[in-house]
């Protein structure tokens, strides 16, 4: 075995991607001393993807102050990719840790992540990836927009910058003032769901109640979105209402789409696509890629599927190693899987199997590889 990619995303409350390639990597070495081993951390566009991106394709951290979810001060950053693309997190100015226990899903903006989009795009940065994932936030991302140069006015004719609970204010939307070292700018928001902004399904019934909302918030902040995907198509002509993805991240999503064209990508298509995993598929003789848990919501194209559907058009094995297995996975084998092994070795509750998850996923590893090394031997990986 010459080649082996590594593509997992990380395992939640456990281990990053990062550290995980390089577990991975540790025990391939012990049986493959000389196979060229790549590894490519991924994220899904939430806390950690701008390590992520800059570990897998390298890069600089630019560290930036912008305002928090709370409009406080609050130091943060985004990438840049040796390409000179930007990669910006929403996490690192608007996330659900920045917050704590004060969570007011009504209250706080997105504001920040306008700022640290603003310094990429001024710095030259002519195509930005936006992770969404992780927010504390349900405003629609005017919040951004604002800080990009939207203005936002009431009744009155003044403008403010909107927040979930003042979304209903806004009575005309003015693009005009749009940062002019935009134009031009090509963005993709990474977004893992399809939830429409409004509804049932909708960014504030779905995960309002996450970010602090009670029941009663819920249905304001969803009145709110629905209100301003109304001025949106009126003022902007642009239709976010039943956008998939739209309901992303507070409705970041619509809102990436409304005020900057962006398009709304899967986190996985994203990452592959940026580190040219295609090309790096050239010669290789199996693929690992890995996910906390593989379910059969996996099947909506989560890391390992997403992994899974280009090996397949080449004919490059994968295997997934996965903290868990749910039920009705068979799917995944369709998409281009070719085993699943799960790193749970023993029967114990989860807090106490997260203590030893780096030991288990050596161990699985070893196994693996030692079978593999053997077959291999005998001729069974002969092409």
């Amino acid at each position: 075995m010459k080649k082996i990619l590594l593509v997992p995303d990380s395992f939640k409350g456990t281990m990053s991607s990062g550290e995980i390639c390089s577990i991975m990597e540790q025990s391939i070495r012990a049986y493959y001393p000389r196979a060229e081993v790549v590894g490519i951390p991924v994220a899904d566009g939430g806390e950690g993807s701008v390590d992520s991106f800059l570990s897998a394709a390298g890069g600089q951290k630019i560290s930036v102050s912008v305002k928090g979810p709370y409009f406080q001060d609050l130091p943060s950053f985004y990438g840049i990719l040796p390409d000179g693309t930007a990669v910006v997190e929403m996490a690192a100015a608007a996330g659900l840790p920045l917050v704590g226990e004060n969570k007011h899903a009504e209250k706080t903006t997105t504001y920040g992540v306008g700022q640290l989009i603003a310094h990429a795009a001024q710095s030259g940065c002519r195509k930005i990836i936006v992770g969404l994932g992780g927010s504390a936030t349900n405003d629609g991302g005017t919040g951004a927009a604002a800080a990009l140069g939207v203005r936002f006015l009431n009744s009155a004719g003044a403008p403010f910058v909107p927040v979930g609970e003042t979304l209903c204010e806004i009575a005309s939307v003015d693009p005009r003032g749009l940062l002019p070292a935009l134009r031009g700018v090509e963005f993709i928001a990474m977004c893992d769901i399809d939830n429409p902004l409004c509804g049932a399904q909708g960014a504030a019934a779905v995960f309002g109640p996450q970010k602090g909302a009670d029941g009663e918030t819920v249905e304001m902040l969803d009145r709110g979105l629905r209100h301003l995907a109304e001025l949106v198509k009126k003022d902007l002509g642009r239709d976010i209402l039943n956008l998939p993805g739209s309901g992303a991240a507070g409705g970041m999503g619509g809102g990436m789409v409304a005020f900057l064209g962006s398009r709304l990508q899967s986190g996985i298509d994203t990452v592959l696509d940026t580190v040219r995993f295609d090309s790096l598929l050239d010669g290789a003789d199996l693929v690992i890629s890995g996910e906390g848990r593989i379910d059969f919501q996996s099947l909506r194209g989560k890391t390992v599927v997403g992994v899974a559907r280009r090996t397949q058009k080449r004919g490059v094995p994968l295997v997934a190693v996965v903290g868990d297995i749910g039920e009705n996975i068979e799917g995944v084998y369709r998409e281009g899987v070719w085993a699943v092994f799960s790193i749970n070795r023993v029967a114990i509750p989860r807090p106490q199997a997260k203590l030893r998850c780096r030991s288990d996923l050596k161990l699985t590893m070893d196994n693996l590889f030692r079978f593999l090394s053997l077959w291999e031997r005998r001729g069974g990986l002969s092409r």
